[in-house]
């Protein structure tokens, strides 16, 4: 194994072609880096039994990073399926959700630039529901640990940025829980005293981010609203099919195009990739600390975009193999 390899998962739908595309940029950019495919999914569950193999696990932990496609879910309850991103991401305990909103190659609001920083392993996505007749129940566990630990996350990025942080809460209500979400990040925030510092009502984040999202800089959140929030803010970006994510953790990294696997286009050359890209830059520049290759990749999706090279969910005529010519073509225009 290369002192630098990255886990490949493809997945189903559209991830067999986005994924591969986003390989094909990395091998320019950084050629140092080796490469694993590993599987993953529903069609993975449907052969092996299991949506997320063993062996995978283990070439992912192995690596450190993984590129992960897209998966697509039983349309009905299976028993023994389960998500298999989720399952990696409790794995690999990769505790914080990046997801910046910017624009990309001009499609998009100009004057917005933010990162919304979600805690990517409690709250109410732990499963822990239960239903006793006409009664059904869900846990939301909040816990000091991991609270602290994003909140950190978010300083640091908040600190490199422009310097502004927003605790996104719902402490007015849910004083326990939430309140405790809002003082370990406050608490462990104060390691950066130069930072602007304040908190917003989850209800009203979500009014100032489609009226004013350039109000915001960096914004922290529990895992449910940083969630909801961050395909809201999105629509400000070209929506979900350019969005980028990182799952970020102390040790591993897991990069994750937000679309899902789009199985109405599967196979027809025409998905995009750019979010693929966008999300690999972003493993660059936050996992490996390549800032330089991060920069160069993100430019040239700028450009290419920006040249009308798009696939038609954008307007454009180009197929994603043209799209991954054009990003290669930049990327090594720009040494």
């Amino acid at each position: 194994m290369s002192p630098l390899s990255l886990c490949v998962i493809a997945g189903d739908g559209i991830g067999r072609e986005v994924v591969p595309a986003a390989c094909r940029v990395l091998a320019r950019l950084r050629p140092d880096i080796g490469m694993i495919e590993a599987e993953a999914g529903w069609d993975t569950f449907q052969r092996v039994g299991q949506a997320l193999p063993d062996a995978t696990l283990a070439t992912a932990r192995a690596c450190g990073a993984v590129l992960f496609g897209a998966v697509s879910s039983p349309s009905h309850r299976v028993d023994g399926y389960r998500s298999p991103i989720v399952a990696l991401r409790r794995a690999l305990d990769t505790h914080a959700n990046l997801r910046p909103v910017r624009p990309l190659g001009g499609i998009g609001r100009p004057d917005v630039d933010l990162l919304i920083v979600r805690e990517n392993t409690e709250d109410l996505y732990i499963g822990e529901e239960r239903s006793d007749g006409d009664t059904a129940e869900a846990i939301k566990r909040i816990t000091r640990h991991a609270s602290e630990r994003v909140g950190r996350v978010a300083a640091r990025l908040a600190a490199g940025r422009g310097g502004r942080l927003t605790i996104v809460h719902k402490a007015n209500i849910l004083p326990l829980t939430d309140g405790l979400f809002r003082d370990s990040v406050r608490a462990a925030a104060s390691g950066w005293p130069a930072l602007t510092l304040d908190e917003c009502l989850v209800d009203t984040a979500a009014l100032r981010l489609v009226q004013h999202p350039e109000h915001f800089d960096v914004l922290v959140a529990p895992n449910l609203y940083g969630d909801i929030l961050s395909d809201l803010a999105a629509a400000h970006a070209g929506g979900l099919g350019l969005a980028a994510s990182l799952n970020l953790g102390e040790q591993c990294a897991i990069a994750e195009p937000v679309h899902g696997s789009a199985p109405d286009i599967a196979g027809r050359g025409i998905a995009n990739p750019a979010a693929t890209f966008a999300s690999l830059a972003l493993l660059l520049r936050h996992h490996w600390r390549d800032a330089d290759s991060a920069s160069r990749l993100d430019a040239a999706i700028d450009h290419v975009l920006a040249q009308g090279i798009r696939t038609p969910d954008l307007g454009g005529d180009a197929s994603c193999e043209q799209v991954t010519r054009a990003v290669c073509d930049a990327v090594l225009a720009s040494r």
